[in-house]
C-alpha cells in the first residue's frame, strides 16, 4: 500500500522533521507514503553542499538539510514530492530509486509534449540542457525520504543567486516557460501514478495498492507511533 498525502503549502523545516519522525518510527509493516507539497521560499543545502555555492541569498532563509546533493531552491509554484519508501522491502537499490523518480518526471512531462532527459553525470531531469526537475534523497534504516521537485510556474530568479546543484552557470527552466499551463495538482497526479507503477513493477510478487487521500488538502500529519 502506498498512501498519498496532499500537504498543500507547508514550511520546509517542519515537513522535513515529520519525514525524519515518520522514518524513525516506521517498521516492516508500515505502508510507504508519498507526500505532495510546495514550500515558501527557501534554499536548502544538502550533505554535499558547499557554502561557496550560495552566492547572494538575500532575505531567503538557508537550511542545512540531511538530503543528498548540493544546494537548491524551493518556492511557491514548484511541485515537491517526497517519497517515503521502504527500499529493502521492494528489493530496490538507491540508484534504481533515483532512476524511478527521474523516469516518472520524464513520463509526466511527455504528456505535455515536453521532451526531457536524465543525465548520467548529474541526477535530475533536463530540457535542452536546462534543469527542470531535481532529486535529493536520504536513506536511513533502509528507507528513503526527501524526493523530487519539478519547476512548474514559479519565480526562477532565486536560482540566479546560487550555483544550482553545485554547478556554476547551470540554467533552470519550468513548464510555464515552455508554454505549458498546468496545476500542481494535475502534474502531481501524473508523477505519482508513474512512481506507483514503477514500484509495482519492482515487486511483482507483492503488488502495491494505491490508497488515494481524497481531500484536496489537509494539515500536515503528526506521527505519534
Amino acid at each position: 500500500m502506498v498512501t498519498i498525502r496532499n500537504l498543500s503549502l507547508q514550511d520546509y523545516e517542519s515537513v522535513w522533521q515529520d519525514m525524519q519522525r515518520f522514518t524513525q518510527n516506521r517498521d516492516a509493516e508500515t505502508p510507504d507514503e508519498i507526500w505532495i507539497t510546495e514550500h515558501p521560499p527557501v534554499y536548502t543545502l544538502g550533505l554535499n553542499g558547499k557554502p561557496e555555492h550560495l552566492l547572494d541569498t538575500g532575505d531567503i532563509p538557508v537550511i542545512n538539510s540531511d538530503r543528498g546533493g548540493q544546494v537548491t531552491y524551493h518556492g511557491p509554484g514548484q511541485l515537491v514530492i517526497y517519497t517515503l519508501i521502504d527500499i529493502k522491502r521492494l528489493n530496490l537499490g538507491v540508484r534504481s530509486l533515483v532512476t524511478t523518480l527521474e523516469q516518472a518526471m520524464i513520463s509526466a512531462l511527455a504528456q505535455y509534449g515536453i521532451i526531457a532527459v536524465a543525465r548520467a553525470d548529474a541526477p535530475g531531469v533536463y530540457v535542452n540542457d536546462k534543469k527542470i526537475g531535481s532529486i535529493g534523497l536520504r536513506i536511513k534504516r533502509n528507507c528513503s525520504y526527501h524526493g523530487l521537485s519539478i519547476n512548474n510556474r514559479m519565480d526562477l530568479h532565486p536560482f540566479d543567486h546560487i550555483n544550482t546543484c553545485g554547478y556554476s552557470g547551470l540554467e533552470v527552466t519550468q513548464l510555464a516557460d515552455l508554454g505549458v499551463t498546468v496545476s500542481n495538482a494535475e502534474l502531481a497526479t501524473l508523477v505519482t501514478q508513474a512512481i506507483i507503477t514503477a514500484l509495482q513493477n519492482s515487486a511483482p510478487l507483492s503488488p502495491l495498492l494505491l490508497e488515494r487521500v481524497r481531500e484536496r488538502s489537509f494539515k500536515k500529519p503528526s506521527f505519534d507511533l
